[in-house]
């Protein structure tokens, strides 16, 4: 994890690998943003004049290397675009910092340290620059080389690929004080808790199985003061789990149900979260196709994000109760998996007609909510990976919410709007419902083919208690990104949703959410 620091270090004096400045987009071409003046002066006033001569014009995404002049003590200048100037007396937003300071991270790797010199004027505004750094300087090494190797490259590993950059130094901030100091750290237990979900999703399904995924959590319980459960196959069959057996009988890695709680003395509320963990989704024997099967290992990112968003709360000391459960099973096609016409018989003593077996995250989902209810929370929200339909609804960067109370839809989509979060209200449709009736059990796994992801949101909502606010987050979309880095979004797992999560957390913790 890359280290992070506060600094009132002038910026021509501070020693470093490189100084990084914001510069925006203005009307006559790029401006140097505020915090970057003792820069400025270094180039005698010409920065702006310098970056459009080489091309550069304050878009966001834009990063431009340049050597430092001999005033600074350091020997790049990155400058990165932070987009339109903001209005007069109007600060930039946090998600513009964030993103920022993201692509200065990811255009440092490989470098040591760096100082970032971005304009910041409130605790926000040092909070989001220090979540884009950290977030952007992430890196997934596990699998390249080794430690002493990539000491011994340069920064690199035997495979060639850069390390992280290694410590980040923020100017502008002011150590001692109370605010600051709290925006800070902060922002380090909550990046250190994504990346980590990070990680997860990008570890191979060889090593990452519902087992090994239990144990992870269970450590990590350990270490900040979570208490952790953990169901196994034999307790699972004791208990009439039939989603979460039927799913991952297929698998010789047998599926788990992990408790995760974190309680606070002062605490006046609960709320229950809830995360398909599918470690790997072949579709079982309703076999995916080819080219739907290489980042399968995904399927478990709803289970990564409520486990991080757990310990989050646990690290913050929030005033409220959460509870995360952690739906494990590995869904394979084998000679015991699941048929298409089988029912199972789920924990709420509902039968469900299974006509597809790759619609699995909801039979895992669905008996984890069952479970949840019974300690009657406050809320319950549940995360997953769920449905291709949703991703053609809204496309991979903003997933859907769908709720049983929109008071409360509305709210979940502010916080995640608010964080930085791409995300759309996305409705529940009554007639979609009649879809899922079967001629053999209580209701089937699918629907109309049209409305898909609506239709799988119906589906859960038939399982969660009465009474009980529910929230379901589909993050099929923006999980897992295939396409080149951009921002502080790295290419494969993004850790989608925990950062609205732990901001609903802290809304309830301070009783913002009734």
């Amino acid at each position: 994890m890359t280290a992070l620091t506060l600094s009132t270090a002038g910026a021509a004096t501070l020693r470093a690998d490189a100084i990084v400045v914001g510069v925006a987009k203005g009307a006559k071409g790029p401006a140097v943003a505020p915090g970057a003046e003792a820069v400025d002066k270094a180039y005698d006033g010409k920065l702006a004049s310098v970056l459009e001569s080489l091309g550069a014009t304050g878009a966001e995404g834009e990063a431009t290397k340049l050597p430092a002049p001999s005033g600074l003590k350091v020997p790049i200048v990155i400058a990165v675009g932070l987009g339109a100037a903001p209005e007069k007396d109007e600060a930039y937003g946090a998600e513009t910092l964030r993103r920022a300071a993201g692509v200065a991270a990811r255009t440092l790797s490989g470098a040591k340290k760096a100082a970032f010199a971005l304009p910041v004027e409130a605790a926000e505004d040092l909070a989001a620059v220090a979540e884009g750094a950290l977030l952007g300087a992430y890196a997934f090494t596990a699998y390249r080389g080794t430690e002493k190797t990539a000491k011994s490259a340069g920064g690199k590993g035997d495979s060639g690929v850069k390390q992280p950059l290694g410590e980040v130094t923020l100017l502008g901030g002011k150590p001692r004080d109370k605010a600051h100091k709290a925006a800070v750290e902060r922002a380090i237990s909550l990046t250190e808790e994504i990346n980590r979900a990070r990680d997860l999703i990008n570890t191979p399904p060889n090593d990452l199985y519902p087992e090994t995924f239990a144990a992870i959590a269970t450590a990590a319980g350990k270490e900040h003061g979570v208490k952790v459960q953990v169901t196994d196959e034999k307790a699972l069959v004791k208990g009439g789990y039939g989603g979460l057996l039927g799913v991952g009988q297929g698998s010789e890695h047998g599926p788990r149900l992990v408790r995760l709680e974190y309680t606070h003395a002062k605490a006046k509320k609960t709320i229950a979260l809830v995360g398909k963990g599918i470690t790997y989704d072949s579709g079982g024997i309703s076999l995916k196709p080819p080219g739907h099967n290489e980042t399968m290992k995904c399927d478990m990112s709803g289970a990564a994000a409520v486990f991080a968003a757990v310990v989050s709360a646990a690290r913050l000391g929030l005033q409220v109760n959460v509870t995360g459960w952690l739906a494990l099973a590995e869904n394979m096609p084998s000679g015991t998996a699941t048929r298409p016409g089988d029912v199972l018989r789920m924990y709420s003593g509902k039968t469900v007609e299974v006509l597809n077996t790759d619609a699995e995250g909801r039979l895992v989902l669905a008996d984890a909510i069952t479970r949840a209810s019974e300690e009657k929370p406050d809320a319950i929200i549940d995360v997953a990976t769920l449905t291709g339909a949703m991703v053609v609804a809204l496309g991979s960067r903003t997933f859907g919410i769908m709720s049983n109370d929109e008071a409360f839809r509305t709210s979940v989509h502010e916080i995640a709007e608010e964080v930085g979060e791409a995300s759309w209200p996305m409705p529940l449709p009554t007639e979609l419902r009649k879809g899922m009736d079967s001629p053999t059990a209580d209701i089937a796994n699918m629907g109309e083919r049209m409305g898909g992801g609506l239709v799988a949101g119906l589906f859960l909502k038939e399982f969660v208690g009465e009474g009980i606010t529910w929230a379901h987050l589909d993050i099929a979309g923006p999980a897992f990104h295939e396409g080149a880095p951009y921002g502080y979004t790295p290419k494969g797992g993004t850790g989608s949703s925990i950062r609205t999560l732990v901001k609903l957390a802290e809304r309830t913790a301070a009783g913002d959410l009734g």
